[in-house]
């Protein structure tokens, strides 16, 4: 498809200050940077959680984003994206890593905003990714601060994972699309908030469910299966979870972006 030209420079720009503003240069991987991509991954899952060496040169050398952030030539943060085509052509962005002691720095906004740069420059205008509900920042992250929107609960998606993020807690997965050229999309990135929801329902983000599943791994459990059946009965009543000002999920019937179409 093609994509405004406009939007596309936007894009760039966009993606330019943001690693301006995080102290970092966002680039296409070298097959240089593939060891040092590994170790990202892998400091943040576990030893052997990363695609192995050839398969991430064979993904680069297709095109696909394998993405790596320095600080002043070093790395510090890396991203793996690949195009799929169930529903329709689109970016699948699969992992995305940053050093612990730059997390929170913008470095993360920074490559998905050059992920989202690159896919707009081929063409594609559709992201989509998982990611766990019950982790409020990332929550915040993708559906305030990209405007990316909730399209499916997927209830235990990747089975056990036993890696250094999920434990054998349950993979419930939230499956998002970051509609790349929309007017919400565009809004967020602004800075400018979304609407105010009008809501059937609510389920409170207030624990750092990292911290309660280290401490507490039955209060997790009990919180992992109470969101399970409200997530459940809410889209099976065409009811999507956004997140209110105080970083709770709201269930609504509204549209996702009641400006579609329009130029912002």
């Amino acid at each position: 498809m093609s994509v405004d030209p406009e939007i596309v420079a936007e894009a760039g720009r966009q993606a330019d200050a943001a690693a301006e503003a995080a102290g970092v240069v966002v680039r296409m991987a070298d097959p240089g940077d593939m060891n040092a991509i590994i170790g990202m991954f892998e400091r943040t899952w576990g030893p052997g959680r990363s695609p192995d060496r050839s398969m991430l040169l064979a993904l680069d050398y297709a095109g696909n984003t394998v993405l790596i952030a320095t600080a002043a030539g070093k790395p510090v943060g890396a991203t793996l994206g690949f195009l799929g085509w169930s529903d329709g052509v689109h970016l699948h962005s699969h992992m995305a890593a940053v050093v612990p002691w730059r997390r929170s720095g913008g470095v993360g906004y920074a490559l998905k905003l050059f992920q989202r740069s690159v896919c707009l420059q081929q063409g594609v205008a559709d992201m989509r990714w998982t990611f766990d509900p019950l982790i409020r920042r990332n929550a915040h992250f993708n559906l305030v601060k990209l405007g990316a929107e909730v399209v499916k609960f997927l209830p235990d998606f990747y089975g056990r994972l036993d890696d250094a993020v999920s434990g054998s807690d349950r993979s419930d997965r939230f499956e998002v699309k970051w509609r790349l050229d929309s007017p919400r999309v565009r809004r967020a990135l602004a800075g400018r908030p979304q609407q105010a929801w009008s809501t059937t329902g609510s389920l409170p983000l207030n624990v750092d469910f990292e911290h309660l599943r280290a401490d507490d791994p039955r209060a997790a459990e009990l919180l992992r299966e109470e969101s399970r059946v409200m997530f459940h009965a809410a889209m099976a009543q065409g009811l999507r979870p956004e997140l209110n000002a105080d970083n709770d999920y709201v269930f609504t019937p509204d549209p996702a972006d009641p400006t579609d179409g329009a130029r912002q």
